[in-house]
């Protein structure tokens, strides 16, 4: 796996594919100009994961989408408007989701309208707080209706803070 730390290096189409995904502002939001990034790729130069100074902000799948990091649930949740992409839960939830449990459809308060099975969202307390991130298992009808049922494969919690 080679490094790139230029931050140049595929910023731009990574950009556009983050826009794509969570909709206009997301890349800029992501990976912002001025800051230097760090791109791990794989052997044969595809971006595999993109780092910050403080963590990952995303890995980058063989389907071609983004797979959050927490660095860039942060950052999604700073510049998307609420609710995108946010599956709302209260402080019943909260321990468990920060320590990566999955959220079930019982306990969502809310959800972004445009979530779709297999979107990438994050996981938010009503107070607006970032829990974790992870990915949808059904879609923003079906978590809002449904009295059973997974809706987000939580992948990373955000730990309390103190």
């Amino acid at each position: 796996m080679s490094e790139s730390t230029d931050g140049s290096a595929g910023l731009p189409q990574l950009r556009t594919i983050a826009d794509y995904q969570f909709g206009a502002g997301a890349g800029t939001a992501l990976f912002p100009p001025a800051e230097s990034l760090t791109i791990k790729r794989t052997s044969s130069g595809r971006p595999q994961q993109i780092h910050a100074a403080d963590g990952r902000i995303v890995s980058f799948g063989t389907d071609g989408r983004f797979t959050l990091g927490l660095e860039g649930g942060r950052r999604l949740d700073d510049a998307l408007a609420e609710p995108a992409y946010r599956v709302v839960v209260d402080d019943e939830s909260e321990p468990f989701v920060r320590d990566e449990k999955n959220v079930f459809t019982k306990f969502v308060l809310a959800v972004g309208d445009e979530i779709r099975p297999g979107d990438e969202v994050l996981v938010v307390h009503e107070r607006g707080e970032l829990l974790a991130v992870g990915t949808a298992r059904l879609d923003a009808g079906a978590i809002r209706d449904f009295e059973t049922g997974m809706a987000v494969n939580v992948r990373e919690g955000a730990p309390a803070e103190t």
